[in-house]
This record gives C-alpha cells, sequence and structure tokens, in this order.
C-alpha cells in the first residue's frame, strides 16, 4: 500500500488497517475479500455476494464477524484509538 497518498497523520492508521487485512485474509480469505469488496469497491452486500457466489445472509454475517474481527486486531495494536 502506497501511503503517500494518505495524509500524514492518517498513515498510521491505514497501515494499521492494512495489517489487519492481511491477517483477516490468512484466516479466512472470504470475509477479507466481502470487506475489500464492500468498504474498498462500495459494493452492496447483494453486488458482494453474488461476486462471492453466496447468499445475502451469509455475506452479512461475514460482515458482522470481520468487522468484530477487524475491530479485535486493530484494538489489540493499538491502532484503534490513536488519531
Amino acid at each position: 500500500m502506497n501511503a503517500g497518498c494518505v495524509a500524514p497523520d492518517r498513515a498510521t492508521e491505514v497501515l494499521a488497517l492494512d495489517e489487519a487485512l492481511d491477517g483477516l485474509a490468512a484466516t479466512d480469505p472470504r470475509k477479507s475479500k466481502l470487506v475489500e469488496l464492500r468498504y474498498f469497491g462500495g459494493l452492496t452486500f447483494e453486488q458482494a455476494a453474488q461476486v462471492l457466489n453466496i447468499s445475502t445472509g451469509t455475506a452479512r454475517r461475514d460482515w458482522r464477524g470481520a468487522k468484530a474481527w477487524l475491530y479485535r486486531a486493530l484494538t489489540e495494536s493499538g491502532a484503534a484509538h490513536e488519531g
């Protein structure tokens, strides 16, 4: 990830998120891909579910699980409270 395109005060936060997403991808690649599709790609649950070939309900459950996993990872790294 190129942190040069991010405001300096947010660079650490963005890098922590990138590292957390890498950790999620190692643990659960589908949830990581869902985060990419929803957060960075702007897809709806329905669109992301179609791309991942899963039901919308599964996409919603995976989203909740991914958010909890990322929050925990960022909190443990201290990144959730910086800024």
